[in-house]
């Protein structure tokens, strides 16, 4: 059953990041093919108004094929006849609908779950905080630049940048009620019981709640935010050989972490495990719009390179070589697919 829940959740995801594609088509007149969920053939479809909806066998990917999206043609509905701009809103809309799932989403985990603070209630001695002077009560307001919103986004960043030396920007309020700013570079220290790099800073933990619409929608863009810096910060261990391609998850990989996830949560209720979904998706939504919009030949990214460059440059870039761009593109990917497939099923014997 959890699995049949996490497949159901990918193709979630999948479809609405498809729907953004097929809602701004319909919008700027564009003509669409077919709107599928899933790859393979054809299991069950209908046809209504010009386009075919349609579910195929293999409950992983999707699609929107639009009129002359890959070669010429001369009605006025083709995907190639519309102005740039129409085009790039069509190819854009894909990851920003992800993007608005997954601010929706995160409205609901934090209005539910709330969030944690940046407040420092201990530092340990032996540790560069502690030798900084970072004290109980400071707040963590940056490291290295990068503002951070919950104690989260701190250990995460020291998780995914062992041992570079971080700049940890602190605020403190003075005995006069006035606050004070300071700032220092730390050698993040191995501990051998966490196995992990450390500062030495402690967190209680504490939850808090939104007090009102304004401060709840602000925490679920940091939520959302948290998951897209993420995904970066997964290609800096990548780049820096602290994560090999072995372990990187594709469709099957992700629908087996959903199913695990979901039988840890299900002893404590439908409650936590629909909150464990949210979560999940959360992340999921993010982590696909941003990649979509990575300028990688044949995603969306790829091609809204082609499209900025047609609009800076008043003419179109030459559709038999951007096709044949594409085509390259789509080769390496699924080459890099079949890999990711491989190692996904051999993590599961």
């Amino acid at each position: 059953m959890s699995i049949i829940i996490a497949v159901l959740v990918l193709g979630m995801i999948i479809l609405i990041h498809e729907l953004g594609h097929f809602l701004l088509a319909k919008l700027n007149g564009i003509g669409v093919l077919e709107f599928s969920l899933g790859m393979g053939p054809r299991v069950w479809s209908f046809e209504k108004g010009g386009t075919r909806y349609s579910v195929k066998i293999l409950p992983f990917g999707g699609s929107c094929m639009m009129l002359g999206e890959d070669e010429a043609n001369e009605d006025e509905h083709a995907f190639g006849n519309k102005s740039v701009w129409a085009r790039i809103s069509v190819v854009a809309a894909g990851p920003a609908f992800n993007f608005l799932l997954a601010f929706g989403l995160a409205l609901i985990l934090v209005g539910a779950t709330g969030y944690n603070e940046t407040y420092v209630v201990g530092t340990e001695e032996g540790y560069p905080a502690y030798a900084a002077g970072i004290r109980a009560g400071d707040e963590i307001v940056s490291i290295n630049g990068r503002r951070v919103h919950s104690y989260q986004d701190i250990t995460t960043y020291l998780f995914t940048h062992p041992q570079r030396e971080v700049t940890v920007t602190w605020k403190r309020r003075t005995e006069d009620g006035k606050t004070e700013t300071m700032k220092a570079e730390m050698e993040p220290v191995y501990s051998p019981q966490s196995g992990q790099y450390k500062i030495g800073v402690a967190f209680d933990g504490k939850v808090c709640r939104a007090e009102n619409p304004v401060e709840l929608a602000k925490r679920a863009c940091y939520e959302v935010q948290f998951w897209i810096r993420y995904v970066f910060d997964s290609f800096y261990m990548m780049f820096h050989g602290l994560v090999s391609v072995e372990e990187i998850s594709g469709p099957v990989g992700i629908v087996t972490a959903i199913d695990s996830a979901t039988e840890e949560a299900a002893p404590y209720g439908i409650t936590a495990v629909l909150l464990m979904l949210v979560n999940f998706s959360v992340l999921l939504s993010s982590n696909l719009g941003v990649m979509n919009l990575l300028p990688i030949p044949a995603l969306d990214g790829g091609r809204l390179v082609f499209l900025l460059l047609e609009a800076v440059r008043g003419k179109p870039v030459d559709k038999e070589k951007e096709g044949m761009v594409h085509m390259a593109g789509m080769a390496l990917l699924l080459a890099l697919m079949v890999l990711i497939l491989f190692n996904d099923v051999r993590k599961l014997f």
